[in-house]
């Protein structure tokens, strides 16, 4: 199984990220992939690929913290986009939903810094993958400016949510999808219309990859703790339900799709 997005990178693995690693392996995850949401965790992602042979690294900058990139930013950047083991530029995007911590990051800057990095991860010849809440609209028009540039395979779209139609569009830029733990959960996600079981019943399995988001996301039963890369199983198991497959199936589908996205 491989964890196309997760975030050992972060404070809240700081700790005991070795042990989380042992136990996602334990469980049968094969690869695991961190990504960046500023410079610093770009660089983190780096060094933890570094030290382990299942463990890579996408670098980029978030939508959240777009508003906050100083000068030369983006040659950073292009610097860690170049460094060994990394395979994608991310997680990178737009994002209109109003958290408590940040609010909405004004669209113009979200839009250069997204454009700034599509542009990088061209230069560069690797993978997108993008971050999209609440924002397909103007993702969808800015990602088919470039679409004559991008990669045959240009990416992934990180922890999907939305419409079909939002689907249809995404599918036919050649881009993959990715779910997370909560596909678990009961329900529409806040001021969405159709519920994420229905959009992965709806993606075609050879189009979806796998992903924890962790420490977020969790997925029931663990719901309310710290999620891991080892949860990633349970993804996968929640998949094969939905696609009345089974759970081989997925896993060996899945990774096959992350390792095609991110040419491992």
């Amino acid at each position: 199984m491989v964890d196309a997005h997760c975030h050992l990178n972060f404070h809240a693995f700081e700790k005991d990220y070795d042990e989380v690693i042992k136990r996602a392996v334990e469980k049968g995850v094969e690869i695991i992939i961190n990504a960046g949401t500023s410079i610093e965790s770009s660089k983190s992602a780096i060094e933890l690929a570094q030290k382990y042979d299942n463990l890579y690294a996408i670098v980029g900058i978030h939508p959240h913290h777009s508003d906050k990139v100083t000068k030369g930013w983006d040659k950073e950047i292009d610097s860690l986009a170049k460094m060994p083991k990394v395979v994608g530029i991310g997680e990178v995007g737009m994002d209109y939903f109003s958290y408590k911590t940040n609010g909405i990051v004004d669209p113009k800057i979200q839009r250069k810094v997204f454009t700034r990095q599509i542009e990088i991860s061209i230069e560069n010849k690797l993978p997108l993958q993008i971050h999209g809440r609440h924002a397909g609209k103007d993702i969808l028009e800015i990602v088919s400016e470039y679409k004559n540039d991008l990669l045959k395979i240009p990416g992934m779209f990180h922890c999907f949510a939305g419409n079909f139609d939002y689907l249809e569009r995404v599918l036919s830029l050649g881009f993959y999808i990715g779910f997370d733990g909560n596909i678990t959960y009961k329900g529409l996600a806040p001021k969405e219309d159709t519920s994420l079981s229905d959009l992965v019943a709806k993606t075609p399995l050879e189009r979806l990859i796998t992903e924890t988001d962790a420490p977020y996301l969790t997925p029931i039963p663990h719901r309310g703790s710290r999620n891991e890369p080892g949860y990633v199983i349970i993804v996968g198991n929640s998949i094969a339900k939905i696609k009345n497959t089974s759970f081989d199936v997925v896993e060996k589908t899945t990774s096959e799709n992350a390792k095609r996205v991110f040419r491992l």
